[in-house]
């Protein structure tokens, strides 16, 4: 078989580190997929959906650094685009390829199906538009130049981008690529980082006491390490925000807690927001994260450091990347360390479990001794993201959440995703019977796989934060009853799963035993009071109801 262009790019993906390839089949992207199937070093992964298929690339490209999704034209990609506007929200690098009918067809006008029967090839590429930051329509012309532009687009940019792939122009005749896909990175004008050092070294210097509060973008954008290196270096008051969970070791000196404004505990408020100095590195204030923006910062107490810029006070230094603003402050408090305050606060500790009975407070108890360093993670938007919050996280845990797209389902094909990348990594899912509802069909694919998350399925009969929002008794928050430890078997005849049903503090405890070294799927219903919730979410909830029912 001649070098073609589904040939380059498969080539381009592998050089971007991409090892699979997730998607349902159609008959536009059949030939591209037998390209697919004879790459040596990429591997196909296929999804019972294109929703499913968007959140277990979403999923990977947390844990790998990024994700590619193939999925036909119109029905196909539309199917996909509500994961992919996720992955767009929360700066996810996934490239979407779509399969299309061949270039003489949309040429023609000719009315295809999956098309809106218009002879209109368009409508799909410009609804991309909103949720990509790049696209780009190929042709057996411009292939290998798109391909090069969008990737390069969507890695640096830590955004997905939608590349359009009729049929006959995956296999039009295409040239090997000869030079890198990575460029070096482009340095920051030496006179503007001169001029933010040294107005960053003043206010430092005037600073008695400094804290540091990182977030999402943090991680996106590589800083994982280099904050960790900062807080091993100059041992300061640190947190996270939700979505930012598992960027620090939380087990370190200075680690305060998860900072969710006015509904974090007293003690993180008071070690976060009453220092004269916040650095914020890659922090988003969103509603559900802040408890409905009850954050109180002033310009002139915060740095703020963002992918392409960085604010001291009400000064902004555009152009200087997040990984030279963080390096340079870095430095300087290496040197302003001795004049702090040595902090010796620990998170706050989870409320106490009474009774024995199996609640929310017990649960998370026995979750929080359930977890190990390494281990990933996830918890679906509700009360588990809520309950989770609160955990202290072992070392090397990877915290996958997705609060502010919020899409309920995400985190169970995620998990796929996510094991799929880390296939030697402990996997622990933590969601809700509502949310589980939506995606559930992804466990076939996991045994499929010979998978082995773990699985705890807090089954609390219902949309339980819809619930806490609005209409505690309306049946519109009431979901079908599931007999949930036969799903399953119902998935897969080949490889079953280990299956538990919960409804006691005790049956829990000998569960998680039993399963911490799972040797094959394991799913865990764990059946909570319908109407309790973390104390998290009780605060969040109110902020949301008072906002859903403001006028103005």
């Amino acid at each position: 078989m001649s070098y073609c262009v589904a040939d380059y790019l498969l080539d381009r993906l592998t050089e971007a580190g991409i090892r699979h390839l997730f998607g349902v089949p159609g008959d536009y992207n059949l030939q591209f997929l037998d390209n697919v199937i004879e790459n040596p070093t990429l591997a196909w992964v296929g999804c019972a959906n294109e929703l499913n298929a968007a959140y277990a690339a979403d999923g990977y490209a947390r844990c790998h650094g990024a994700a590619a999704l193939l999925t036909t034209f119109g029905v196909g990609e539309l199917s996909a685009i509500n994961g992919i506007a996720g992955s767009f929200a929360e700066y996810v690098p996934v490239i979407h390829i779509v399969g299309a009918p061949c270039i003489g067809a949309q040429r023609r006008g000719e009315l295809m199906h999956h098309t809106l029967g218009d002879g209109d090839f368009g409508h799909f590429a410009r609804m991309a538009q909103e949720v990509t930051v790049v696209q780009a329509s190929l042709t057996a012309e411009n292939a290998c130049y798109e391909i090069d532009r969008v990737l390069i687009q969507v890695l640096s940019q830590r955004l997905p981008g939608y590349l359009l792939l009729p049929s006959d122009v995956s296999q039009a005749p295409a040239t090997r690529p000869t030079k890198s896909l990575l460029s070096p990175p482009v340095s920051t004008d030496p006179t503007l980082l001169t001029e933010f050092r040294a107005c960053a070294q003043a206010r430092l210097a005037e600073s008695r006491s400094v804290a540091l509060l990182a977030d999402f973008l943090a991680m996106r954008f590589g800083q994982q390490k280099t904050l960790q290196q900062w807080m091993d270096d100059t041992p300061m008051p640190h947190a996270t925000l939700l979505m930012g969970k598992g960027l620090f070791d939380e087990g370190q000196q200075g680690f305060v807690g998860t900072y969710s404004a006015a509904a974090s505990d007293a003690s993180v408020i008071q070690a976060i927001e009453k220092a004269e100095l916040v650095i914020c590195v890659g922090v988003k204030f969103t509603d559900t994260l802040t408890a409905g923006f009850t954050q109180h910062f002033s310009l002139q107490q915060t740095i703020d450091i963002q992918p392409n810029a960085t604010r001291i006070g009400e000064r902004w230094f555009s152009g200087i990347v997040m990984e030279e603003a963080v390096s340079v402050l870095h430095q300087l408090c290496k040197r302003q360390v001795s004049g702090w305050p040595v902090p010796k606060q620990k998170p706050p500790a989870l409320p106490e479990a009474t009774n024995g009975e199996l609640d929310q407070h017990a649960f998370w108890q026995l979750m929080q001794k359930f977890l190990q360093a390494g281990d990933i993670i996830l918890a679906d938007q509700g009360t588990a993201a809520f309950g989770a919050a609160t955990l202290t996280l072992p070392a090397g845990v990877t915290f996958i959440t997705q609060p502010l797209w919020g899409s309920i389902g995400f985190t169970l094909p995620a998990a796929f995703g996510a094991q799929t990348a880390c296939p030697n990594r402990r996997v622990v899912l933590l969601v809700g019977d509502g949310s589980a509802q939506l995606t559930i069909q992804e466990i076939g694919s996991m045994l499929r796989d010979e998978q082995r998350p773990i699985i705890f399925l807090l089954n609390n009969d219902g949309y339980t934060v819809e619930r806490a929002i609005h209409g505690a008794e309306q049946r519109y928050n009431d979901i079908a009853p599931w007999n949930w430890t036969q799903i399953p078997k119902a998935l897969n005849i080949h490889n079953q799963a280990q299956c538990w049903r919960v409804t006691e503090q005790v049956q829990l405890e000998e569960v998680m035993q039993k399963v911490a070294k799972a040797e094959r799927l394991t799913l865990v219903e764990v059946v909570l009071p319908k109407q309790d919730i973390p104390e998290l979410l009780q605060a969040v909830t109110a902020s949301l109801a008072k906002r859903n029912a403001a006028k103005d």
